[in-house]
């Protein structure tokens, strides 16, 4: 088979260092045989179409972009927002930063689909001026959000989203809209102050889940700007991660509920807390964590006892995902789990005016075949 030989191999070589791969990483993980990668890398070499397809796709890039002469020009490489998350977190995996890239990606076809909207029609994010205060900010967002009795992840999504932010969450299961569960990052944000997004870690507990987005939340509102955050961002007691922490507590726990928790009941056993604040987490859709972490703040329990409860945690075995296995029942219902309700619906409408083609739409909607479109088309028209 005929072999491209026009591949630019110091973009190639650019990618591998950008990623943190070495050749012999990328021919075992891409299935393309180092006595192919190495010669390229070497400037004498070349792939077969197929080959450059699987090494652009393991790298993030375009084949075009592989075959572009010239240098790598950064800026141009890299967003803005890119280059903010990687600096917060240098050691970033191969696989979150092209998740980060995708991210993009996908906002930029939101954004383009939006383009043909009446200007009064398109989702915009306007958010007034907050509180410098993170708590006096988080009264103050409860309220911009209308968050009323919002008590499961998806509520307090939607709420999010109403408000022009797009909101995507990972699969559980592995795959290119995944954060492995080993990896600390439990999420991360993009600025934009048309079209920001929140990404959020799927884990086995919902109320996790919804910290993350409103601690993304606060990012965006408070410090406008991207920010990538691992466990010990969601632990922090100081900076920018202590303000977005507070925010989120606070959001999602305001004095009102908080002064309903009866302390004096607590179990003296750290192991009988959850179930001693299931009442409550049922409810409000927050961790015992948040709750614990509020009443200590409010003087109302010791912190020796929290940290109890914390090393009683930590040593539970971790919860499994729901669908880690990578179940596929559902699979024409995926892109509305992983982008959210505004994402899927601006493409299913373009479809429906013949804004883009069908294929453009499975692309849009991470590879749907045509059949599991036309589910998720009847899905949303019985909603």
């Amino acid at each position: 088979m005929e072999r491209i030989t026009t591949i630019n191999p110091q973009r190639v070589a650019w990618c591998l260092a950008d990623l943190g791969v070495t050749p012999e990483q990328v021919a075992i993980e891409s299935d393309i045989p180092i006595e192919r990668l190495q010669p390229l890398l070497d400037g004498g070499g070349g792939l077969t179409f197929a080959q450059l397809k699987k090494l652009a796709d393991y790298l993030g890039r375009s084949v075009l972009f592989l075959l572009e002469p010239g240098p790598v020009e950064v800026d141009k490489a890299h967003s803005a927002q890119f280059r903010t998350l990687a600096s917060q977190k240098p050691n970033l995996s191969r696989r979150v930063k092209q998740l980060v890239q995708r991210v993009e990606q996908q906002r930029a076809v939101y954004l383009g689909l939006l383009d043909d909207l009446d200007p009064a029609e398109r989702p915009r994010f306007d958010p007034p001026s907050f509180p410098v205060d993170p708590v006096a900010a988080a009264v103050a967002a409860r309220q911009w959000l209308n968050l009323a009795d919002a008590n499961t992840f998806q509520g307090f999504r939607d709420a999010v989203q109403t408000k022009g932010v797009l909101v995507f969450r990972t699969n559980g299961y592995a795959g290119r809209w995944q954060i492995a569960k080993e990896n600390p990052i439990l999420g991360f944000a993009l600025y934009d102050a048309v079209a920001p997004v929140i990404v959020v870690k799927r884990q086995a507990a919902e109320s996790k889940q919804t910290f993350t987005l409103m601690h993304e939340l606060g990012h965006l509102l408070l410090h406008r700007k991207s920010s990538v955050d691992d466990d010990a961002d969601f632990r922090a007691t100081q900076g920018m991660e202590r303000t977005a922490n507070l925010f989120a507590a606070h959001l999602l726990l305001p004095d009102a509920r908080l002064a309903q928790v009866n302390a004096s009941d607590r179990p003296e056993d750290v192991a009988q807390m959850d179930e001693w604040l299931q009442p409550y987490r049922r409810a409000w859709g927050v961790s015992s964590d948040v709750i614990l972490l509020r009443l200590v703040a409010a003087g109302r329990l010791q912190q020796a006892v929290y940290d109890a409860y914390r090393a009683w945690w930590a040593s539970r075995p971790p919860l499994p995902n729901q669908d880690e296995k990578g179940s596929r029942e559902y699979r024409h219902r995926e892109p509305r789990h992983v982008f959210g309700d505004p994402y899927v619906r601006t493409v299913l409408n373009a479809l429906s005016v013949r804004q883009i083609t069908l294929g453009k739409a499975s692309d849009y909607l991470d590879g749907l075949k045509v059949n599991d479109l036309h589910k998720l088309e009847r899905h949303y028209a019985g909603a």
